[in-house]
């Protein structure tokens, strides 16, 4: 697994899952050995509506993967990404505003600022392979709130160019607030059971195939177990007869 450090690294394994709301059955997962979350959203939002074979998934996910050209991803394919927004200004702490209170008006395509002046679009870059535009004001040195804004010439907000998507995201996730708490009664009680059963030494295999076939093994057992607390063990036997037949 890739760490912060420079040229280093740890012997680990990341398992992505993707749990129905409704049953709590594991609907597909994902080993990889990458270090974090942010490049797996759209991946398992894919499979998970490859698996399901529905055309409208809501797909929930923790902050660890808010990345915004994965939440596009999502939009493009028909899935409505639920994502919190990870912060990664430290303006508050130091008590001055952040973007959060900078209003964008996309009529006139301009941010208004906490003072009430309009910050229009000045020019764009490219970061990242990301577009990204630049928005301010020259009357900063005038206002009598610079001191709680920036410490700067002039406070500068940017915008990616789909940020829309973002803005429509935490619309959504601030008119439903109970949806976090249903992705955490979700996949955290089927990670937590899996933990558990695995033991705190967690995988016994190494190398990247076989730490696979052994989640994909924890992962049927899961499965089983749930399906038999749903249905019963004869229920469940009836049902596989009847796909092997058909098939």
């Amino acid at each position: 697994m890739a760490t912060s450090g420079r040229g280093t690294g740890m012997v680990g394994y990341n398992v992505q899952a993707s749990v129905d709301t409704k049953h709590h059955l594991i609907v597909t997962h994902e080993v990889t050995n990458e270090g974090h979350d942010r490049r797996q959203l759209s991946n398992m939002a894919l499979k998970s509506m490859d698996a399901t074979g529905t055309e409208q998934l809501d797909d929930l996910a923790d902050r660890g993967y808010f990345k915004g050209p994965e939440i596009l991803k999502c939009v493009e394919a028909g899935i409505t990404p639920w994502v919190p927004k990870t912060m990664t200004s430290d303006n508050k702490a130091k008590g001055l505003f952040d973007k959060r209170d900078f209003i964008y008006i996309e009529a006139d395509d301009e941010y208004r600022c906490p003072a009430g002046e309009r910050l229009p679009r000045r020019h764009a870059s490219v970061e990242a392979g990301l577009l990204i535009h630049s928005y301010y004001t020259t009357t900063c040195q005038r206002c009598e709130l610079k001191s709680q804004c920036t410490t700067g010439k002039e406070r500068r907000v940017r915008r990616w160019e789909h940020e829309g998507v973002l803005d429509a995201m935490q619309h959504r996730m601030n008119v439903t607030p109970g949806k976090m708490k249903q992705r955490r009664c979700t996949v955290e009680h089927v990670f937590g059971t899996l933990k558990f059963w695995m033991g705190s030494a967690h995988f016994l295999m190494r190398r990247l195939k076989n730490v696979k076939t052994e989640m994909t093994l924890h992962v049927l057992s899961y499965n089983l177990r749930r399906v038999i607390n749903l249905l019963g063990a004869d229920e469940l036997i009836a049902a596989i007869r009847r796909y092997v037949a058909a098939t």
